[in-house]
C-alpha cells in the first residue's frame, strides 16, 4: 500500500506536512469517521484538529499569518483527508476556493480584513454559483444585485453550497447589469460579492436565509444548503475585486483550483478503496485458500492499484501546472474527469471483492459506496469536463489550412 501514490521531488517541509496530515487521519479520522457519517454528523472535533494543525491556512499567504504553501502541497493534504472521509476534504474545500479568489482577485483591503482570520480557521468560506434551475449552465444565473447608492440590494436562490450552514463568509455569484449595455454577453455581467453572515440555519443576517440541510444519499456531515436572498443589503466594499462584471471570470479561476482539489478527493476515496479491497482479499478465505490467491481477485486489484496510480499522477500534474503560473483548465479538467471516474470504478471493484459483506452498513466501503457517487457532479459532470478538455484540444491542436 505504501507504494501506491507517490510524489517524487516534495521538499523537506512538504513531506513533514504530509508525514503529519496522514497521522491525523489514521489517529482521528479514520476510527470515528463511519460512526459520524451514518449519524449524519458534523465533524466538530476534526475540524478543531485541523484548525490547530493550521490546515485552514495552508494555501493563505505568510503575511497574512498562513503557511504559503504550494496547491500542490494543498491538494496532497486533501488526498490523505479524503482518504480517511470525503467530507471532511469538502470542508476545507470551499474555504480555499474563497481564500484563493479572495488572494487573487481581492482589493488590498479585502485581503488585509479575511485573509488573517480565514488563516486562523476563525472565518469559514463556502463558495455559491450554482441555482435550483441551472445545472451546469452557469450563464443562466437569475439571481440580481441591483446598486442602491453605496450599496446593492440581491435577490434569488442559489443551491447546492458546501458548508452553507457552518460557513461565516460566502463567495456569492449574481447578475449585475448596472454599468453594462444592453446585450452584453452573460459572462461579462456577473459579480461576485463577499457576504459575511452568522453561522446557522434560518435567517443568518436581514434578507438572507439558509433553509437547513440537504438529505442527502452520500457526503454525509458536511452541510449541503440552499441560499435564499431577499433583499440583501451589501456594501460596494464587498465586491470581490472592487468592479462589478468580472464575477465569471473570477470564479472560473476559483473552480479550476476546486477541480484539482475534487481529483485529490477522488484519489484519496480511490486509495482507501483499494486498501479496503487488498485487505479483505487477504482475510477472506473461499475453496481453501484466501481469495487474494484466485487469479481473479489478482486481476481485480491490478486494475484497481493501475487506476490508483494513474489518477494520482495526473492530480499531480494538474496542480504543479497551476502552481507554475500556467493556464491549467485542460489538465485539472483531466485530473478530475480521470480521478472521479477511476473512484467510482476502484470503489465499485472493492465492493464487488467484499461480496455480501460490502452491503452492510458494518463496513467502511458501503460507506464510500455512497460517496464516490459526489465526485462524478462535483465541480462540473464528466461531459462538462470532456467540453473543457475538447475545446481546450482544438486550441492547441489547430490545424493551419
Amino acid at each position: 500500500m505504501a507504494r501506491l501514490a507517490q510524489t517524487a521531488g516534495l521538499t523537506d517541509v512538504q513531506q513533514e506536512i504530509l508525514s503529519t496530515v496522514r497521522d491525523f487521519v489514521d489517529k482521528e479520522i479514520l476510527p470515528v469517521a463511519t460512526e459520524l457519517e451514518h449519524r449524519d454528523e458534523y465533524p466538530q472535533q476534526i475540524v478543531d484538529g485541523l484548525k490547530e494543525l493550521g490546515l485552514f491556512g495552508l494555501m493563505i499567504p505568510e503575511e497574512y499569518g498562513g503557511l504559503g504553501e504550494s496547491l500542490l502541497t494543498y491538494a496532497l493534504c486533501v488526498e490523505e483527508i479524503a482518504r480517511g472521509w470525503m467530507s471532511v476534504s469538502g470542508i476545507i474545500n470551499t474555504h480555499f476556493i474563497v481564500a484563493y479568489m479572495l488572494k487573487q482577485h481581492g482589493t488590498q483591503e479585502q485581503k488585509d480584513h479575511f485573509l488573517p482570520r480565514m488563516a486562523a480557521g476563525d472565518i469559514r468560506g463556502a463558495f455559491s454559483m450554482s441555482e435550483p434551475g441551472l445545472g451546469s449552465d452557469v450563464s443562466a444565473i437569475t439571481s440580481k444585485a441591483v446598486k442602491d447608492g453605496e450599496e446593492y440590494v440581491l435577490n434569488g436562490q442559489k443551491m447546492w453550497l458546501t458548508n452553507g450552514g457552518t460557513s461565516s463568509l460566502v463567495a456569492v455569484l449574481v447578475r449585475s447589469d448596472e454599468g453594462h449595455a444592453e446585450g452584453t454577453a452573460p459572462h461579462k455581467s456577473m459579480t461576485t460579492f463577499l457576504v459575511e453572515k452568522e453561522p446557522g440555519f434560518g435567517e443568518v443576517r436581514p434578507g438572507l436565509t439558509i433553509p437547513g440541510k440537504i438529505d442527502k444519499m452520500g457526503y454525509k456531515g458536511v452541510d449541503t444548503t440552499e441560499l435564499i436572498m431577499d433583499g440583501l443589503r451589501i456594501p460596494a466594499n464587498r465586491v470581490l475585486g472592487g468592479v462589478t462584471g468580472r464575477g465569471f471570470y473570477q470564479m472560473m479561476d476559483g473552480v479550476e483550483v476546486g477541480r484539482v482539489n475534487v481529483a485529490a478527493r477522488g484519489c484519496g476515496v480511490a486509495q482507501r478503496a483499494f486498501e479496503l479491497g487488498v485487505r479483505y482479499a487477504q482475510q477472506r478465505h473461499t475453496f481453501g485458500k484466501p481469495i487474494a490467491q484466485h487469479q481473479a481477485i489478482q486481476f481485480k486489484l491490478a486494475e484497481m492499484a493501475t487506476k490508483v496510480e494513474a489518477a494520482h499522477a495526473m492530480m499531480v500534474n494538474a496542480a504543479r501546472k497551476k502552481d507554475s503560473g500556467e493556464r491549467n483548465d485542460l489538465e485539472a479538467g483531466m485530473a478530475k474527469y480521470l480521478a472521479s471516474e477511476y473512484c467510482k470504478e476502484v470503489v465499485e471493484d472493492a465492493f464487488r471483492i467484499h461480496g455480501g459483506y460490502g452491503f452492510s452498513k458494518e463496513y467502511e466501503i458501503e460507506r464510500l459506496y455512497r460517496e464516490a457517487p459526489m465526485l462524478l457532479i462535483g465541480e462540473g459532470t464528466a461531459e462538462i469536463q470532456k467540453m473543457i478538455i475538447g475545446r481546450r484540444l482544438l486550441e492547441e491542436y489547430r490545424f493551419q489550412g
